[in-house]
């Protein structure tokens, strides 16, 4: 008999795995663990298929070669018992070999033990399953033992060694940062933690760790990098967990294009490493303004064409009061180019006039090129001359349609960018690229909110101004304009923030930082935070940026969102071990819960129910 060999996986309870066993090992006498996956009784010779991490193996049983105990112990099993057999490995029948590897081998069983029992499962453990995602979730240890969803926890281990190992190659130093630290104004709501010791004080959790990257820049590590837990009590959607995980990155003495060589250089590393996929570098770049009027949102997807067609120039004056009215207006005329789109039926064009008024566009219009010719419900206010040179400009031939919003700029961006996103579903075949990484750089610094009547930052309040427009922030305390007027100065502040893009998802985000006091101070007091406030939200970043704090910038690549696009999810919950259902609770352990009176009196917390 030949002795099993060594290997990393050998314990005190097995040789080998249930993947790991191949023809060279025939006749090596191992010893398996693992879930019984399958269960076949032929009335005299008895199958079993283990399964574990690693893969399957079958362990035949023969009646011949067993004691009547051992077979009669392998016949009271049943679906995901733990069980573990010794026997001899040796090469499956031909015509019962599938595959390679462990299909081409089995075990000649010589002893079983059953290690644990298990309960008849709510759902098979298989890929093709047919449960409900929340009774998934509510048996989250079964749903992880489905292949599928286990290679994808697996992927993600990968990506994150491959990730720390390029950033280290870099000279980043990985550093964690508090969970527990005082609530800050980054956006969405804080998940905050009562204090015993302190009663009626409380600790937030970290939405993100941006003053304290910030503070480590100050501190002279130079390039820092975390995967980061950050946790924000904000509604969810299928990209968006209560608690997710960004590889955290920041850096010193750097501007927009070190950060972006970094970035493509560990993209590529990572799809290289991961996937053996070629990504090209640099990636594709375009400013707010740009990307805004080409596809009508700031993270599209460029994988397919559909660009946005200005035609305000051909279709202000017309007859049609739609199109003059937002002209005169100060608003745009602009619309999508469809190959194919002529054949749309009524039912189509009304789905697509439906989501262009869910972004607030009044309406959508079309002119599409049959084969009978021009079918327009407004042909008959616009002239022939006007309508052949939009469909020109638009590069609508037979066959076609042009799909067309007039309203005030933002508004036809939002609408015509959702119309096509919608569009973009349809577009299939070889001719659309795996994967469309871009760059979206010089956002606005602010954003009027017309509900507070004020500015707020688009992005993050430390983003430091354009040195071109940084003018403006003080040109903004004296303005005699309106703060909702679009040539208000701070309307026109872009900022040094960049996004970048993948497959129409938003996968990283980040800037260069303010690091003079001066600078924070002044875009803080746009935002409404005095002087007095600031100091008690963050004061201690603010004296931090007084001790000769270097120029520095960084970025915050979503790693749930990377790893969904990798393993193809549709979710970032399917590449998270144990997630959070779009109601923020977790079905397996029933969090959140009530706590234990107890509890509460120590916190010297007091629950009061309000009435509806």
């Amino acid at each position: 008999m030949k002795k099993a060999k060594d290997n990393i996986y050998e314990t005190s309870l097995r040789t080998h795995t249930c993947g790991q066993l191949e023809e060279s090992d025939i006749g090596s006498t191992v010893t398996l663990c693992g879930w019984v996956d399958g269960h076949r009784d032929l009335g005299g010779l008895l199958f079993i298929d283990l399964r574990d991490r690693w893969g399957k193996t079958q362990a035949a049983f023969d009646p011949a070669a067993v004691s009547p105990e051992v077979m009669e112990s392998a016949r009271s099993v049943r679906y995901e018992f733990s069980i573990r057999v010794t026997g001899v490995v040796r090469g499956r029948p031909e015509g019962m070999k599938k595959g390679a590897g462990t299909g081409l081998i089995e075990i000649q069983a010589e002893t079983m033990e059953i290690l644990n029992i298990s309960e008849t499962p709510p759902f098979m453990v298989e890929d093709d399953t047919t449960a409900s995602e929340e009774l998934r979730l509510k048996y989250r240890y079964l749903d992880l033992r489905r292949p599928l969803l286990k290679n994808k926890i697996e992927l993600r281990h990968r990506a994150a060694m491959a990730i720390r190992s390029y950033l280290d190659s870099k000279g980043f130093v990985e550093i964690e940062t508090p969970l527990l630290i005082r609530s800050t104004p980054e956006g969405a709501r804080d998940f905050v933690v009562p204090s015993r010791q302190h009663k009626g004080k409380f600790f937030a959790l970290p939405q993100s760790p941006q003053l304290f990257k910030q503070i480590l820049m100050v501190s002279g590590f130079d390039r820092y990098f975390q995967l980061a837990r950050c946790l924000r009590d904000e509604d969810l959607r299928a990209d968006r967990q209560p608690e997710h995980t960004q590889i955290d990155i920041e850096m010193s003495y750097v501007n927009m294009e070190d950060i972006f060589g970094l970035v493509e250089g560990m993209m590529s590393d990572l799809f290289k490493k991961i996937l053996d996929e070629e990504i090209s570098i640099p990636f594709e770049r375009y400013t707010y303004q740009e990307v805004m009027d080409r596809y009508g949102i700031d993270k599209p997807d460029i994988r397919f064409g559909l660009e946005i067609t200005e035609l305000s120039d051909i279709l202000g004056k017309s007859g049609f009061k739609v199109f003059s009215e937002a002209a005169a207006g100060g608003g745009v005329i602009r619309g999508i180019n469809f190959k194919g789109g002529a054949a749309f039926s009524r039912k189509r064009i009304d789905e697509l006039t439906e989501i262009a008024k869910s972004a607030g566009a009044r309406g959508l219009a079309y002119i599409a090129m049959t084969d009978d010719g021009i079918k327009s419900p407004i042909a008959k206010f616009i002239s022939d001359d006007e309508i052949k040179g939009a469909l020109a400009k638009a590069g609508t031939e037979k066959g076609d349609i042009l799909l067309i919003v007039a309203d005030k700029w933002k508004t036809v961006c939002d609408s015509l960018g959702m119309v096509r996103k919608e569009l973009g579903r349809t577009i299939q075949g070889s001719s659309v690229r795996k994967w469309a990484f871009l760059w979206v750089y010089e956002f606005p610094l602010f954003e009027y909110n017309p509900d507070l009547g004020r500015f707020d930052a688009m992005h993050n309040i430390v983003t430091s101004p354009h040195k071109d427009d940084m003018p403006n922030l003080g040109l903004g305390f004296e303005s005699k304009s309106a703060v909702d007027d679009p040539g208000h100065p701070w309307a026109n502040i872009r900022a040094n923030q960049y996004d970048l893009v993948l497959n129409g998802m938003e996968i990283a985000s980040g800037g260069i930082r303010i690091h003079d006091r001066k600078i924070q101070e002044l875009v803080l007091s746009v935002l409404g935070i005095d002087r007095e406030r600031a100091e008690k939200m963050f004061g201690f970043l603010l004296k931090a940026l007084e001790y000769g704090a270097p120029p520095h910038g960084g970025i915050a690549p979503g790693f749930d969102r990377i790893t969904a696009l990798m393993t193809g999810s549709d979710s970032i919950r399917e590449v998270i071990a144990f997630p959070k259902t779009t109601a923020a609770q977790s079905l397996m352990d029933g969090s959140p819960a009530e706590i234990d009176p107890n509890q509460l009196e120590e916190l010297g917390i007091e629950i009061i129910k309000r009435k509806n």
